[in-house]
């Protein structure tokens, strides 16, 4: 059995805005940031399908979470999806599917994330907390208009 999560956030700018700000170096460092001192994020990104967005992040740089996702759509405006492989801080690493939609809703966007396939509750719920932050941090590089 998986564990899905889905988590979503009406951003008040175009989905065109939306998703080249979270594309970007800057939006993408946003959204695995921390806003606590030291928090360490470095990504880097091949935006195309086959690419690869390989993303270090943690407390400090002995204690580093590593994503390596792997697009297998990306839809601009509207859409992007990732073959994702977690590593953990003890080593161990399991495997999800990410999706991020990018819907029109009065000018605003409804951005969505689904990820598929967690292996336990626990892991599932413990990446729920963290999206509150990521898509707040997010708000912010777009309301800046990515700078």
């Amino acid at each position: 059995m998986t564990h899905d999560l889905r988590f979503g956030r009406v951003i008040d700018a175009p989905p065109e805005e939306v998703f080249d700000a979270f594309t970007r170096p800057d939006g993408q460092l946003a959204f695995y940031g921390q806003d606590d001192p030291g928090w360490i994020v470095e990504s880097e990104c091949d935006l195309r399908v086959g690419g690869l967005w390989t993303v270090m992040f943690g407390p400090s740089r002995s204690r580093l979470y590593r994503h390596e996702h792997v697009f297998q759509a990306v839809e601009r405006p509207r859409r992007l999806v990732l073959a994702t492989t977690e590593t953990r801080l003890d080593g161990s690493s399991f495997e999800v599917e990410l999706e991020f939609t990018f819907e029109d809703h009065d000018g605003k966007t409804l951005m969505t994330m689904v990820q598929r396939g967690f292996p336990n509750v626990e892991l599932r719920d413990e990446h729920e907390r963290g999206l509150p932050t990521a898509f707040t941090r997010l708000q912010r590089i777009v309301s800046r208009g990515g700078t």
